[in-house]
């Protein structure tokens, strides 16, 4: 990438970020383009959709999720490790609102831009769950795409009653309790 190109490609990216958390994942893309200094044709030629945008954004967070997974992967409790990242996984979802929700309507989805983000994280994921299966403290039933679901709707539920702050826990823990292996 020429050197004008690159700056403008990381003025897009800290204008995003910007723009994604003050105004959530719907921000107007023009918006990012302008107070970035640059033409929208400029932003589509870097990003040719809001989905590109957003995996460019979120790369940073999902690189943090995936080095999380490797350390917990050597944890000595396995169930622990995995609500531990389940745990941060909310939080990053939660991180932007609208990001959930962008997450959540991708989950099937191999030809979006941000699968970049989600499979990766599945696949991390997937390694912490079959950890806990394998040590019989979570049912073998359970599958780390509905995971990675409920935790995406767990953290749209805590965007939307944004006064109470314990609720995405309070939701996390009523679901965990219900992935527990019958002992």
């Amino acid at each position: 990438m020429r050197a004008d190109a690159r700056r403008n490609y990381e003025r897009l990216l800290t204008e995003a970020r910007t723009a994604f958390a003050e105004h959530g994942t719907d921000a107007s893309l023009e918006d990012v383009a302008r107070r970035a200094g640059v033409g929208i044709g400029t932003l589509y030629r870097h990003f040719p959709n809001r989905h590109a945008l957003l995996s460019a954004v979120f790369e940073d967070a999902v690189s943090d999720l995936l080095a999380r997974a490797r350390e917990l992967r050597r944890a000595p409790e396995p169930c622990t490790a995995l609500v531990t990242w389940l745990r941060e996984m909310v939080q990053h979802a939660s991180e932007y609102r609208g990001l959930s929700r962008a997450l959540m309507s991708v989950s099937r989805d191999d030809t979006s831009a941000l699968s970049r983000c989600s499979d990766p994280i599945r696949e991390a994921g997937g390694e912490l769950l079959g950890r806990a299966q394998e040590a019989g403290t979570v049912r073998t039933d359970v599958a780390i795409g509905d995971l990675l679901q409920l935790t995406h709707a767990i953290a749209l539920a805590a965007e939307a009653s944004p006064g109470d702050a314990e609720l995405a826990d309070r939701l996390l823990m009523l679901t965990l309790r219900g992935l527990k292996a019958d002992l």
